[in-house]
C-alpha cells in the first residue's frame, strides 16, 4: 500500500513542487518586512526571475493571500494568510479584541453579530456569533463579501486609506438581486454619504429578505481594517436601522477600535 506521501511523489511533477516551494518562499520572504516590498527586491532576495516572482505574486494576491499598496505597488501579507494562522496563534489581534464587544453587542440586540477584515477584493467574515432568534441568520468565516453589494463592503470603501473605490471602478457590479447597487456613479454618492453618515446599510443588496448594518474599525493608525456588522431579517433591520441597534453597534465598533490602539481626533468628537 502506498503512503500519501508516495502519492505526492509520483503524482506530481517536478516543477509544481518547484512552484509550490516558490509560492512559500515568497509568502516567509514577505512577512518578515516591515513595509511591504517589491517584485524587483523580492526577485533579488530569492535569487529569482521577476516573471516569476510576478506570476506567483498575482495568483497570490488574486487569492487575498497578499495585499498590495496602491501607491508603492509595495506587496504585504493579506488576510487570507492570518485566516490560515488562526489554529497555530490563536486569533488575529482583530478577533481577540472584539470578543467581549461582540458578545455584549449579540446580547444587546439579538442579531447575529459578524466581524470582518477588509480584504483586496472585498471584505472578508473572520467570525459570525449567530442571534438569539430561532432561526440562524449568519456568514460563513472566510466568505468574502464584495465592496458594492455589502454594507461591510461600502464601510471598507467609504474609511478604508487604500483606493479600494478605484479598484471598484475598473469593473463591472455583479447583481445578485434586483436590489442590488449596479451602477458606478450610484454607489460613489451612497459612499460619500457612508463616510458622512458613519455606517452603512445593504437591504436585500446580497440575498432576498436580509439585510446588515456595518461601521468601520480603526487600527492605531487611524486605518479602517474591519468592519462590524449586524444581521438580520429586513423587517427587523430596514434601510433606516433602529435607533438602538445602531447606538450598539457604534458603541461596540468604537470600543474595538479603541482597543486596538485607536484614539479618534479630538476635532471628530
Amino acid at each position: 500500500m502506498r503512503s500519501l506521501g508516495d502519492v505526492v511523489k509520483d503524482d506530481k511533477p517536478a516543477s509544481a513542487i518547484k512552484s509550490v516551494h516558490v509560492t512559500l518562499d515568497i509568502l516567509e520572504a514577505i512577512s518578515q518586512t516591515k513595509d511591504g516590498i517589491g517584485v524587483s527586491e523580492l526577485a533579488d532576495k530569492l535569487g529569482s526571475t521577476k516573471a516569476t516572482i510576478f506570476r506567483h505574486l498575482r495568483t497570490l494576491l488574486d487569492r487575498g493571500y497578499l495585499s498590495q499598496d496602491f501607491a508603492s505597488s509595495r506587496y504585504r501579507l493579506g488576510v487570507r494568510v492570518h485566516l490560515l494562522g488562526r489554529a497555530a496563534a490563536q486569533r488575529v489581534d482583530l478577533l481577540t479584541q472584539s470578543q467581549q464587544a461582540i458578545a455584549e453587542l449579540r446580547e444587546e440586540t439579538g442579531e447575529s453579530v459578524t466581524i470582518s477584515a477588509v480584504g483586496t477584493r472585498g471584505v472578508i467574515v473572520l467570525e459570525t456569533v449567530f442571534g438569539t432568534s430561532v432561526f440562524e441568520i449568519g456568514v460563513r468565516p472566510g466568505t468574502e463579501m464584495q465592496f458594492h453589494s455589502s454594507a461591510q463592503g461600502k464601510v471598507a470603501l467609504a474609511f478604508s486609506r487604500q483606493p479600494l473605490m478605484q479598484w471598484v471602478r475598473g469593473r463591472d457590479l455583479e447583481r445578485f438581486t434586483e436590489h442590488t447597487m449596479c451602477d458606478h456613479d450610484k454607489l460613489e454618492a451612497e459612499i460619500e454619504e457612508v463616510r458622512e453618515l458613519g455606517w452603512a446599510t445593504a437591504p436585500q443588496e446580497m440575498i432576498l429578505g436580509l439585510n446588515a448594518i456595518a461601521v468601520p474599525i480603526f487600527d492605531e493608525s487611524g486605518d479602517c481594517i474591519g468592519t462590524l456588522g449586524l444581521v438580520g431579517f429586513v423587517q427587523f433591520i430596514g434601510r433606516q436601522p433602529p435607533p438602538g441597534h445602531l447606538l450598539a453597534l457604534k458603541r461596540a465598533g468604537e470600543r474595538i477600535s479603541a482597543n486596538l490602539g485607536y484614539r479618534r481626533p479630538a476635532s471628530s468628537k
